[in-house]
């Protein structure tokens, strides 16, 4: 069995993060599928999503650390391309990736006491953005 549904949202830009744990455990509950998996997909090149402990002081560690690691700057080859200041975008949305899977028993979700979903904005600009959940299993 399986079922779908669809979060958006706006975001205010890059680096911006956002829970996603509670829409995604309400998606599993209302499934009716009593356990297996849930897929989370961020739609777009310049998105991620992931697990992390939820809370102020890694919400704005893990996007400051991206930028050290991959930093905004016109010598990517996106930007010589296409000019629009979001090469590293692409980059770090590409090192986290665009997707999880998490299993589910009961209804519900098998995370760790201190592990949340989140969605993190890489783009330059604020965005509408969409992440898809599938649910599946028996």
């Amino acid at each position: 069995m399986m079922q779908r549904t669809r979060i958006t949202f706006s975001t205010s830009g890059h680096g911006a993060m956002r829970d996603l744990t509670p829409e995604i455990r309400e998606a599993v509950r209302a499934s009716g599928i009593e356990a297996g998996v849930v897929h989370v997909f961020a739609v777009g090149s310049t998105a991620a999503v992931g697990t992390i402990e939820w809370e102020p002081g890694l919400a704005k560690d893990l996007p400051e650390n991206l930028d050290r690691l991959i930093p905004p700057g016109r010598h990517y080859g996106h930007e010589q391309m296409w000019h629009d200041g979001n090469g590293h975008s692409h980059l770090q949305a590409t090192l986290l990736g665009p997707s999880i899977a998490i299993p589910f028993e009961r209804r519900e979700l098998l995370l760790g006491q201190w592990q949340q979903v989140f969605h993190l904005e890489c783009d330059v600009r604020p965005r509408q953005r969409t992440v898809i959940v599938t649910v599946m299993g028996e």
